[in-house]
């Protein structure tokens, strides 16, 4: 196959394990497998022509065949990527690949990326992949082609069907249904990529999106958005037509995972539709209790809504946090620290913060300055970035110089907290709280109860990593104990309490092969900041 019409798409592994990875599987001695399928590989595999060969990678369930007949190979990926990209690029054009980089990183550092590629392929690529593959197939491509932000009625439905052969290696299935996010939070790159002008996939793709994911064998799908509830109006609508969709045999076919603002607690007609398209759990960028850090980078939609309307009153953010659960919905939050206002105090305030607010999964991490963030640009200037030093996502790191601690202040802080929160102790005392505060609706408590259909080698491999936990350590096992004794007061939370638990199995794995994880004890429960 010398034909200039091959492409090999690869997806490459994350740098070191992460919150969303799955390495723990292949870590604690179990197959490859992954938490969520790559969405990227099969977009892209679908706007390949149709008299090309296509072939695609994940490897993060695959070695990447180096002997791959195709002429060229097409990369993409995330700044958490970056080292692996490089290796895989130099490699394939050492062996006489011609190889194009494109995606995020691609896009926001392409001063970087472009050494290590034959062609750079920056922005959103529908409107220009035509052109691109035009050019490779009469070899007279260009160094560079920049795309734009497109109707996303130009996105083709992913090509699930060459993807297919990872499906009983991967739990989640994705589907996006908007790019874009109206907010301004600083230190967030989304908006730099793809804009503030959220843009809507048609409805009716979405709905034809699902039926191909679920011809394809899952039952649970991630969102992948910046954050699906930004327009409240056009959310609803499309909630209301995957609920007809989803419901319309008389049983939940797909249960929902996303990506949404903590806004959205207080729209009951929202929480409610959401629920009942089968939304089970979301993740929200709360980031800080501390309103001064909230200010200070423009994360205004988090500020409590007296500080916005000091005429009313209103729930606080664990208030808001609450009101998920009483709609069947789990969330996992995301946590920052070393924002400028952020004192040594912060990381008690953080602990404190999530033992009330009960979600049992945080994503700890650092605050950190993307390149082309207006934190970045602000850092700079006021000479407090650490130059030449990647971000490459782990909650340990950061380029940034934190204004009113030192940065070893914000590692040893981050390092207590995150062994504070998921010291089995204080997990398992979430974990039972979430058990209580969770409230299903009729027809998820039915749906808890419907045969499953045929279980696949992913979903036993994760059930014996969880069942695996007790062995984890002493403590490990009181925890076990507890949230077993506390499940059967609220069955239809057992899925929930699943997902909570693989991460717990994730977590532990990353901050072990970080050097991040202390020995876990029954004093080291109570530890204070700053013991020694």
């Amino acid at each position: 196959m010398s034909s200039a019409r091959s492409i090999y798409l690869i997806n490459p592994a994350a740098d070191f394990p992460t919150y969303y990875g799955a390495e723990v599987y292949a870590g604690r001695g179990y197959q490859r497998a992954a938490f969520l399928a790559d969405l990227v590989v099969p977009t892209l595999a679908a706007m390949v022509p149709p008299d090309w060969h296509v072939e695609l990678c994940d490897e993060h369930l695959e070695e990447v065949n180096w002997d791959t007949p195709c002429e060229y190979v097409g990369l993409t990926g995330k700044v958490s990527q970056w080292g692996r990209t490089v290796a895989i690029a130099d490699r394939f054009r050492e062996r006489g690949k011609t190889v194009l980089i494109g995606g995020p990183h691609a896009s926001l550092s392409p001063e970087r990326v472009r050494p290590h590629c034959d062609i750079l392929v920056r922005d959103e690529i529908e409107l220009i992949v035509d052109e691109l593959f035009a050019d490779l197939a009469n070899r007279q491509w260009k160094e560079e082609y920049v795309g734009g932000r497109p109707d996303l009625a130009h996105t083709p439905v992913p090509r699930w069907d060459l993807y297919r052969k990872y499906n009983h290696r991967v739990l989640t299935a994705t589907l996006q249904t908007a790019r874009g996010c109206p907010f301004e939070c600083e230190f967030c790159d989304v908006i730099q990529y793809v804009g503030r002008k959220q843009r809507h996939k048609p409805i009716d793709r979405i709905v034809e999106e699902l039926q191909v994911i679920h011809d394809n064998g899952y039952r649970s799908v991630l969102l992948a958005d910046d954050n699906t509830t930004a327009n409240k109006r056009w959310c609803k609508e499309m909630l209301a037509a995957v609920r007809d969709w989803n419901l319309a045999d008389g049983r939940r076919k797909i249960s929902f995972s996303t990506q949404i603002s903590i806004d959205a607690a207080m729209d009951d007609e929202l929480l409610s539709l959401a629920a009942s398209a089968g939304m089970t759990h979301v993740f929200i960028g709360v980031e800080t209790p501390n309103e001064e850090s909230l200010e200070i980078t423009r994360k205004r939609q988090n500020l409590p809504q007296h500080l916005r309307n000091p005429h009313q009153e209103h729930p606080t953010l664990v208030d808001q946090i609450h009101r998920f659960y009483a709609h069947g919905i789990g969330v996992t939050a995301g946590m920052i620290c070393g924002f400028d206002g952020d004192r040594t105090d912060i990381f008690e305030r953080q602990f404190e913060f999530a033992m009330q607010g009960l979600f049992p999964v945080a994503t700890l991490s650092a605050l950190a300055a993307p390149h082309a963030t207006p934190l970045n640009a602000r850092l700079a200037k006021a000479g407090r970035l650490v130059t030449g030093h990647e971000v490459p996502g782990h909650p340990w790191t950061s380029n940034t110089v934190p204004k009113l601690m030192s940065r070893d202040e914000l590692t040893e802080g981050i390092r207590w907290l995150a062994n504070r929160l998921y010291h089995p102790q204080h997990f398992g005392e979430r974990l039972v709280g979430y058990i209580e505060k969770l409230r299903f609706s009729p027809e998820a408590v039915e749906h808890s109860r419907t045969r499953h259909e045929a279980i696949r080698t992913v979903d036993r491999d994760t059930l014996s990593l969880i069942a695996d936990i007790p062995r984890l350590d002493a403590e490990s096992q009181k925890m076990w104990d507890r949230v077993t004794k506390a499940l059967p007061s609220n069955p239809p939370a057992r899925v929930p309490v699943l997902e909570a638990l693989i991460r717990y199995q994730q977590l532990r794995y990353m901050y072990e092969q970080g050097r991040f994880w202390d020995e876990v004890t029954e004093a080291s429960a109570t530890a204070p900041f700053g013991a020694t």
